[in-house]
């Protein structure tokens, strides 16, 4: 992974870190599903008039709207419900903790699933090291809560983590297929809001809901143009360039990027845990990258690679 490849990784953390303080503002006037089903309708919209003023086109091939449809279920309908119900009974703090188990399963879904991403030591110790770094940062009070009645939310929430490991890996096929990131993220929500709507219509009737608030629909917005419209172009991006396993590292950024957002908008104080836990996060996303760890264990030479050249996938 080279600087713009990690530049990009970091902004894609922060617009996905956002998401969870949207969804506990959004979830104020709306329930779970409605609010996952403008999500994405919203977000394919968007990203549909993105196209148009571009010059793109969407893909008419339906072999190629079949794979939107199966990175629909894995990647928004999927995961989106789970974590977005997952935080009427628990709390954001906690589902993002949750939330950062997905590079784990990404290391044992890339081992048995793809010839060139395989587990390594090194990978398994990197992520170990970034787990521990977001457990000491949301600190013993949110695990706590752990056993308790929302056994039945984390259980979502992890669930969740796991669909977005196997998303991470069934998106590679976009690139052999020619796809271009727009039209993947634009197609994959368009799917996901017609897979949604029945579930709404059903379980919600959101005719009879109340009109919420202003603030719910300017988390709506926010939700929508950044975490989901802005989030997905650059995710596929980031697919593409630099593999399932390096990509599902930004969930240990998310957690880091909250709380340095929480210090620079709201004013609060890093606690010393804080500083621990991004440094282990640290740690760890140098240990699976691995060029530090090899500049470390051998003599420099002139024709050794520069620390952010080269691709480790």
């Amino acid at each position: 992974m080279g600087p713009r490849d990690w530049g990009m990784l970091v902004l894609l953390s922060i617009l996905w870190g956002g998401s969870f303080f949207f969804v506990e503002l959004g979830l104020r006037g709306l329930p779970p599903f409605t609010l996952v089903l403008l999500r994405v309708t919203l977000g394919a919209g968007v990203l549909y008039l993105v196209a148009r003023a571009t010059g793109a086109r969407m893909p008419r091939d339906a072999r190629i709207w079949a794979a939107f449809l199966g990175m629909a279920l894995l990647n928004n309908v999927v995961p989106f419900s789970l974590l977005t119900w997952g935080q009427t009974q628990i709390a954001g703090g906690l589902a993002a903790i949750l939330n950062a188990t997905t590079p784990l399963w990404g290391v044992v879904v890339a081992h048995l699933l793809t010839p060139d991403e395989k587990a390594t030591p090194a990978k398994l110790a990197g992520l170990s090291c970034g787990f521990a770094g977001v457990v000491v940062m949301v600190g013993g009070e949110a695990l706590a809560g752990m056993g308790g009645a929302a056994v039945w939310a984390q259980a979502a929430c992890l669930v969740a983590t796991l669909s977005y490991a196997l998303a991470g890996i069934y998106g590679r096929r976009f690139r052999a297929l020619g796809v271009a990131p727009l039209a993947t993220a634009c197609g994959q929500l368009a799917c996901s809001a017609a897979v949604l709507l029945p579930l709404v219509l059903w379980v919600d009737t959101p005719w009879r809901l109340p009109a919420p608030p202003v603030a719910v629909w300017g988390a709506l917005a926010g939700l929508v143009l950044l975490s989901t419209a802005a989030a997905y172009v650059l995710y596929f991006r980031l697919l593409a360039r630099v593999g399932a396993t390096n990509l599902l590292l930004v969930t240990f950024l998310i957690p880091v990027t909250a709380i340095l957002l929480g210090a620079l908008v709201l004013g609060e104080v890093l606690a010393p845990a804080h500083w621990m836990g991004m440094a282990l996060i640290g740690a760890g996303l140098l240990a699976i990258d691995g060029r530090v760890p090899r500049l470390l264990l051998r003599p420099r030479s002139a024709s050794d690679p520069g620390l952010f050249q080269g691709r480790d996938t």
